[in-house]
């Protein structure tokens, strides 16, 4: 079932990928929760600001985990239904990564070096996908 005409679909570079990401998404998770928590010790921190800024990185990190799974499973089995929905969730982790590198409260260097990364692994894996999805569909 995985093979078509006995080529194997499923994209090698964009498995090996959603593994760097996973490992990469933990660190950048520990990093800008160690960050946040940093930032609130070190500046004024508006209460009001902490709780949305600790907030979208926890949905952020869901979407993270719902991406990954359904782009790792829409690759390995050929359907271009998860590994779509996977792409569609790479809009919102965008935006967020977006929100922690310019609208976050405080953006440190090291918050600026670590969405950059992230925007830059989100784009390669975004391309990876829609190739594959071409791959599944023709």
């Amino acid at each position: 079932e995985t093979l078509n005409n006995g080529h194997q679909l499923s994209s090698l570079p964009l498995q090996m990928l959603f593994y760097v990401n996973g490992i990469y998404y933990l660190f950048y998770f520990l990093a800008t929760l160690a960050m946040i928590v940093y930032k609130s010790q070190v500046f004024s921190y508006p209460d009001d600001f902490l709780a949305p800024d600790l907030t979208l990185l926890f949905i952020m990190a869901i979407l993270e985990v719902l991406r990954l799974y359904l782009g790792s499973k829409g690759n390995l089995t050929e359907e271009e239904g998860p590994l779509g929905l996977s792409l569609a969730i790479s809009v919102g982790s965008v935006i967020l990564s977006v929100y922690f590198l310019v609208w976050q409260t405080y953006v440190l260097k090291a918050d600026v070096i670590i969405n950059a990364v992230l925007l830059l692994t989100y784009g390669l894996e975004s391309v990876l996908k829609v190739i594959a999805i071409a791959a599944f569909v023709s």
